[in-house]
């Protein structure tokens, strides 16, 4: 038989509290062993002999403090069945000293297990009871599943892409799709051809080694196959997940759906080749019109004019300069419109008479180009609400492309019905023709800005392609659409543009007239400031020819000067000079008795409207862009002649 000893040893030496208990309800302590005083931080004097419930109360202000209760009841079921009783984890707070010296309670968890033990006649003479303190473990469990939760809640909230692979990505283990992607709620191998289309595969997988290699972050934006099938883009990124020893378990990622963000790039990208394209032909049409120019001055160099090549080199130059102004003006143009400066001067129109004017302007190249052009007029006292001058220029714009664009002896049309639209009738005017025509995918962005340059590789017919760009923004101002059909290369085009129909009986809008011949100039004493000196001096030219009398400055420190000594009737200044912009000399010049009254005409580069508003703020009378239209130049001038009271020089 072993001695007592040995079992005292075992006892008090065991890893685990242990204590004896009578089988009383105050369950007394008999013994207790160096594992339960070293958790409970008491004195061996403290606790034998004393109630367990009274060395070891319950919190009175703690109403989930339940270990008392749940203690008490585990030893009424050992003494009634004479069986062990076990409780895990048992929330037993038990009291303490504080850290501030004050009583307190300390939050504690038990697992105990509780047996009786029998004497020799049968009946139970204590109770062994058994604890082990393991509130560390119920806080990680704890801590661990609010983790779960605040995942599982960001998992919720968030649109992302959240899955989880294999440490060798060999298998997907889940995936939650949010409508992006197909959902994996088991472990699925071979997953790669489900999600990334095979062009991608390659890619996707070097990622995928990289990883693992460095046991990095997997990052990659790359195509993937849709839940509905379709193709669309992902930024995905996984970071691994290494245990306790460093080992890799799994990855956890999410991916992002960026479909838009990379069409919308796609989008930039295609208008940024549109714009190189566009700048390229720009360069090519300002150089078209620069050569016979070029060559004219080098003709006049060369050689000894006569009358008639003086003429002929003369016209050359004015129709070369007249398309250089045209090209401007319609980037200028498009540049307001599309930016909202334009305000329309809208009245009540009858369509027919815009229809005639726009087939007016187009005539000499219809004609040119021996085109057959055919008009079906609207119903009579079809009106709309619109600015004439701009409504004309749309389907003078769209005349001018069909004939352009038709081959000679073609066939253009003019046709206006009316249709039902959204919100009422709508007229519709439609130009057709049986020319080149374009591909669906060019139809389909006709009226895009830049779009047009692909039109006709030999640009035999010129143009930078913006009127059908200029088309959309003013029919848009007038709250109507338009649209763009072609059957394809060589089978012509389609261009329709519906305005909303008037339904009242507002009187049509008068046709604007047109203006009177200038009269010939008469004699005035004219200062030219430019920097430019060629500008300058053949400007300066030009009106001595028609009889002024010129002075010619380039810096308007000495243009102050000669205003001065020769105090000129009418100053046509540059705004961009280098020591003093033309802007602060009109001031001067209107600040000074000698010049305050004279004409002073800006003579600029700078033709937006806000630069208009700076010209006349600074006491300009009048605002002209260059290259100048010197017939209106010549009708400022003769104006000012016939107010000074000066005979006229015809």
């Amino acid at each position: 038989m072993l001695p007592p000893d040995l079992f005292e040893s075992a006892f008090n030496n065991s890893p685990f509290g242990h204590y004896l208990l009578s089988p009383t309800p105050d369950a007394v302590i008999l013994a207790v062993n160096d594992a339960f005083l070293r958790a409970s931080s008491r004195t061996r004097e403290e606790l034998v002999g004393a109630s367990l419930f009274t060395a070891f109360p319950s919190n009175p202000d703690d109403p989930e403090d339940t270990g008392e209760a749940r203690l008490r009841a585990s030893f009424a079921k050992v003494l009634a069945s004479g069986q062990p009783d076990t409780l895990p984890a048992v929330r037993y707070p038990i009291p303490v000293i504080l850290p501030n010296g004050e009583s307190g309670f300390e939050e504690r968890f038990w697992t105990a297990t509780s047996t009786p033990i029998f004497g020799a006649d049968g009946s139970i003479v204590c109770i062994s009871h058994s604890n082990n303190d393991v509130t560390e473990q119920v806080r990680s469990e704890a801590a661990l599943r609010e983790s779960e939760r605040r995942y599982r809640a960001l998992t919720n909230a968030t649109a992302e892409v959240i899955y989880r692979m294999s440490p060798d990505w060999s298998q997907l283990r889940h995936l939650e799709g949010r409508g992006f992607l197909k959902d994996a709620a088991a472990p699925r191998a071979y997953w790669v051809g489900d999600y990334v289309p095979p062009e991608e595969q390659e890619l996707v997988n070097r990622e995928i080694a990289r990883a693992i290699r460095e046991r990095s972050m997997f990052e990659l934006e790359h195509r993937v196959r849709r839940a509905d099938g379709s193709s669309g883009w992902t930024l995905s990124r996984a970071v691994p997940m290494f245990d306790a020893h460093g080992t890799l378990v799994e990855w956890i990622g999410a991916a992002s759906d960026i479909s838009e963000r990379k069409a919308a790039e796609e989008r930039l990208r295609e208008a940024d080749r549109r714009k190189d394209e566009f700048l390229a032909m720009l360069a090519h049409e300002l150089r078209n019109p620069l050569a016979p120019i070029g060559a004219a001055a080098a003709l006049l160099q060369r050689m000894k004019p006569d009358e008639a090549m003086l003429k002929r080199t003369s016209q050359i130059i004015g129709r070369q300069v007249g398309h250089m102004t045209e090209l401007i003006d319609d980037l200028l143009d498009v540049s307001r419109v599309t930016r909202g400066l334009v305000q329309l001067d809208n009245a009540p129109l009858d369509m027919d008479g815009v229809m005639h004017e726009a087939v007016e302007q187009v005539m000499p190249l219809v004609q040119a180009r021996r085109h057959q052009l055919s008009l079906q007029l609207p119903p009579a006292g079809t009106r709309v609400l619109g600015d004439r001058k701009r409504l004309v220029q749309v389907l003078a714009n769209l005349l001018n492309n069909a004939a352009k664009y038709t081959p000679e002896g073609g066939r253009v049309a003019l046709n206006a019905v009316v249709r039902a639209g959204e919100h009422g009738d709508d007229l519709c005017v439609e130009v057709l023709d049986n020319g080149i025509g374009m591909a669906p995918e060019l139809a389909a962005r006709a009226f895009e800005l830049f779009a047009q340059a692909e039109r006709s590789s030999d640009r035999s017919s010129g143009g930078l392609g913006l009127g059908l760009a200029l088309v959309r923004s003013l029919v848009e101002l007038h709250g109507g659409s338009v649209a763009c059909e072609s059957g394809g290369p060589g089978a012509g085009s389609r261009f329709s543009v519906c305005l909303p129909l008037l339904q009242d009986d507002a009187a049509t809008a008068p046709d604007a007239g047109h203006q009177a011949a200038p009269a010939a100039a008469g004699a005035l004493s004219v200062m030219v400031v430019d920097d430019n000196v060629d500008a300058a001096v053949t400007l300066g030219m030009l009106l001595e020819s028609q009889g002024h009398r010129v002075l010619v400055e380039h810096h308007a420190h000495d243009a102050l000067a000669r205003a001065q000594a020769d105090a000129p009737q009418a100053c046509l200044l540059d705004i961009g000079l280098p020591d003093m912009d033309g802007l602060e000399l009109a001031r001067r010049l209107r600040a000074r008795p000698e010049t305050a009254g004279a004409l002073l005409v800006a003579v600029t580069g700078y033709g937006q409207e806000k630069d208009r508003a700076q010209v006349m703020a600074a006491g300009f009378d009048h605002h002209m862009v260059k290259p100048i239209d010197t017939e209106r130049l010549f009708a400022i001038l003769c104006d000012a002649v016939q107010r000074a009271g000066q005979p006229v020089i015809h």
